[in-house]
């Protein structure tokens, strides 16, 4: 499903930013400079995943006419991935 509606990079994201995380809160422990430079990539890579995780919600198309209905459509499949 992640493959199907192109969450991968959001997925990648939030994965590195729970390690640039993780990283940050090692040097904080070790007093080593640059720590809250580590600490605000951590939180840029965090919300960017969250913003990719939103987008196909957010450009969902329409199924009916009264705009009630809302629905994702996935990418169409091509004849290689079977």
């Amino acid at each position: 499903m992640l493959k199907v509606l192109k969450l991968q990079k959001g997925v990648y994201s939030i994965i590195l930013g729970i390690l640039a995380l993780i990283a940050a809160r090692i040097m904080n422990s070790y007093k080593v400079e640059g720590s809250n430079f580590v600490l605000g990539v951590s939180g840029v890579l965090l919300i960017i995943g969250a913003l990719l995780f939103l987008y196909p919600i957010l450009f969902a198309k329409k199924v009916d006419n009264e705009g009630e209905e809302v629905e994702l459509k996935p990418v169409e499949k091509d004849s290689t991935d079977q």
